[in-house]
């Protein structure tokens, strides 16, 4: 793969790799484009690994798994979600800054492994299997997780829990 072959790709994937990682940072976009700047600069570095015949996104977003993982078990864990979000002034009109609060909060409460199947799944597109090659787990795991990972998110949703 040449240099604009990769330009190109990663120019059509880049928004949805952002806003994977903004999810699974629970809404901290700092450490989302610190996180999407290292996947990035990983995989430029790691071309001669990619198969050509495989899904370049696939590639892509595992690299960024991984890179989301190692950026977690180094800060041990991610700054809490309350540190992210502030509380919005009632008396003016919430703008779109506030607009997924509820969800990243409620993502939060749940586990990454949850939280990047359920992420992976509906926001993302994939299926069972290619969930299972990016995480690398069982099929069934993935089933698990994002059963387990529904429930959670329902309940805490309906409940108003954090």
């Amino acid at each position: 793969m040449t240099k604009d072959e990769f330009i190109e790709l990663v120019s059509s994937e880049q928004r949805q790799l952002r806003r994977f990682l903004l999810a699974l940072c629970r809404g901290n976009s700092d450490d989302a484009d610190d996180i999407a700047q290292e996947t990035l600069v990983k995989a430029y570095l790691s071309l001669g690994d990619y198969v050509a015949k495989g899904k370049f996104r696939s590639w892509l977003y595992k690299i960024a798994h991984n890179t989301f993982l190692d950026y977690a078990r180094k800060r041990d864990t991610l700054q809490p979600i309350d540190e992210i979000v502030q509380i919005p002034d009632t008396t003016r009109a919430a703008d779109g800054a506030f607009e997924y609060q509820d969800l990243y909060m409620a993502l939060d409460a749940i586990s990454a492994k949850e939280r990047s199947a359920l992420l992976l799944f509906y926001i993302n597109g994939y299926s069972v299997k290619e969930i299972s090659a990016i995480v690398e787990c069982s099929d069934d795991a993935v089933r698990k997780q994002l059963s387990r990972g529904r429930e959670e998110l329902k309940k805490i949703l309906k409940n108003g829990e954090r």
